[in-house]
């Protein structure tokens, strides 16, 4: 129980990548740590790309970032709604300011660029988001998972064991 009691902010919205919310969810829950799943309305249940379904505990508004550890974003369609509350977009700039891990897969990119902290970053993400990424001045590589510093990123399903191993390393040193 590597993150027992480390507490880590999921981010949902409908359309998320089914494996890319759930396998880092069950993962980190599996090494100790308390995962709340926090979306748009709290104990609202957001369905997945494939149909799988996941009930916030919180909503946007109801949190604050000095109580968690670490936050993830997911991928799949529901960045492109995610990144458009301003609730997300400082509590990502909090994690940022304050250098607690941040993890992102896939179009969870679009997220960290709508909060203006990938300038001078090392990332990766779906290649489908590499120009927008690279736009907002990062450096993009296609690696399966790319560590800088306290922000951990990954580019699709078949990368989230890579990807979770390192998450979990940098959850550890913090």
């Amino acid at each position: 129980m590597r993150l027992k009691g480390k507490k880590v902010v999921s981010l949902v919205h409908h359309d998320f990548e089914d494996l890319e919310l759930w396998y880092p969810i069950l993962r980190l829950r599996e090494e100790g740590a308390i995962v709340h799943l926090v979306g748009e309305k709290a104990e609202e249940e957001y369905i997945g790309k494939y149909g799988v379904p996941a009930k916030s505990d919180y909503a946007y508004g109801d949190i604050n970032g000095e109580d968690y550890d670490a936050i993830l974003v997911p991928g799949g369609w529901a960045p492109d709604k995610i990144r458009r509350f301003p609730e997300v977009i400082s509590l990502v700039q909090y994690f940022e300011e304050n250098k607690k891990p941040i993890g992102q897969i896939c179009h969870a990119g679009w997220v960290l660029i709508s909060a203006k902290i990938l300038q001078g970053k090392k990332v990766t993400s779906t290649p489908g988001i590499k120009d927008d990424m690279e736009n907002a001045g990062a450096t993009w590589f296609d690696e399966p998972v790319v560590v800088d510093g306290h922000l951990v990123s990954s580019r699709r399903p078949p990368d989230l064991p890579d990807y979770l191993r390192e998450f979990i390393k940098v959850i550890e040193q913090k």
